[in-house]
């Protein structure tokens, strides 16, 4: 099963949508937010949990009315449409499949709810469990299948619909981490194949950057940074996407800025030795910091690594060009709930 969306629109085209909650002290979920998903194209909206991204994934879903904003499926202004309407795969955090039917039946709801007779719809559910390896599962209960399973069920729904667009709420949360690293490569691959726009909405920078070719990150119901993933990741415009992000050296600076060493401006075993101030082992290593004159350094070292240690102190060179001024705004926004 290939979707086939037109070629001249875009997968979705979300502008300026906003969302205020009412009450004592009148949430703003979402201000102004635009997302654009090319068909064929995976984008994650990527940011901490409260930041408001699962509230603009409601909106494009048709789950809840923005305030202002509008919403475009594949060329079509969804924005006053029901979410039944609007031609969407969606796939819900928690799977939200029926235990009462068949995997099988499951996954063709899509198709009937829009109309398709039961055996065409049940031949679209097959091509859809087929893509997802779960062929040979279409008779079994739901509750019969393993994390795992469940959420290539829920996948494959969303994929039977022939949608345009599919939408994914954290979905990999509920698994275990062996699971999850095995499941990435899996969705990469499919969502290359079924060619369809899907927006990945998720708090887990790895996730974002495994499936993802471009990434927009919320902060207190704005996208502050959006571009291509390795882009973002290499390149943060401010402190706190870059602390967000997983980056851990960020050396203050006057005026308001701050210096972000990357792991790429470091190189141990060379230039001057410093002392270390703190040391934590790891699964895989140990996690150290050195005090360096412009500031502490944090570094993960290997078990290997970790022999470059000797009476308390590491030799570690920092490029000084590969350093990158960042505005400081780490402490400037409270995220909203």
């Amino acid at each position: 099963m290939t979707i086939h969306p037109a070629t001249i629109h875009a997968a979705l085209d979300a502008q300026n949508l906003s969302k205020r909650y009412s009450g004592p002290q009148g949430i703003q979920a979402a201000q102004e937010v635009s997302l654009r998903v090319e068909a064929g194209e995976t984008v994650a909206l990527l940011g901490p949990s409260g930041c408001g991204k699962s509230t603009v994934l409601r909106m494009i879903a048709g789950l809840e009315v923005p305030d202002s904003g509008t919403v475009q499926v594949g060329g079509r202004d969804v924005t006053a449409l029901p979410p039944e309407a609007r031609h969407i795969g969606l796939v819900f955090q928690d799977y939200a499949l029926f235990p009462h039917l068949s995997v099988l039946d499951n996954v063709a709801y899509g198709p009937r709810v829009r109309g398709l007779p039961r055996p065409a719809a049940r031949s679209q559910a097959r091509e859809a469990l087929t893509l997802v390896n779960l062929a040979e599962f279409g008779s079994r209960r739901v509750t019969e299948l393993s994390g795992g399973q469940a959420q290539r069920v829920a996948l494959a729904r969303a994929l039977a619909t022939s949608s345009p667009l599919l939408l994914l709420d954290e979905p990999l949360s509920n698994l275990d981490e062996r699971l999850r690293a095995e499941l990435r490569g899996e969705l990469r691959a499919l969502f290359a194949r079924v060619g369809a726009g899907v927006l990945l909405v998720t708090h887990d920078q790895r996730e974002a950057l495994a499936l993802a070719g471009r990434v927009a990150v919320m902060r207190a119901g704005r996208v502050v940074q959006q571009g291509a993933a390795r882009e973002v990741f290499g390149h943060p415009a401010t402190a706190w996407v870059a602390a967000f992000l997983g980056h851990a050296n960020l050396w203050p600076q006057p005026g308001g800025a701050c210096l972000l060493v990357p792991e790429q401006a470091l190189t141990l075993g060379e230039g001057e030795s410093y002392p270390i101030t703190a040391r934590q082992q790891e699964d895989s290593g140990e996690t150290v910091t050195v005090a360096h004159p412009r500031g502490p350094l944090t570094l993960g070292l290997s078990a290997r690594e970790s022999l470059q240690m000797v009476e308390g102190r590491l030799r570690v060179r920092v490029d000084e060009e590969q350093l990158q001024r960042l505005p400081d705004d780490r402490e400037s926004v409270s995220t909203p709930i």
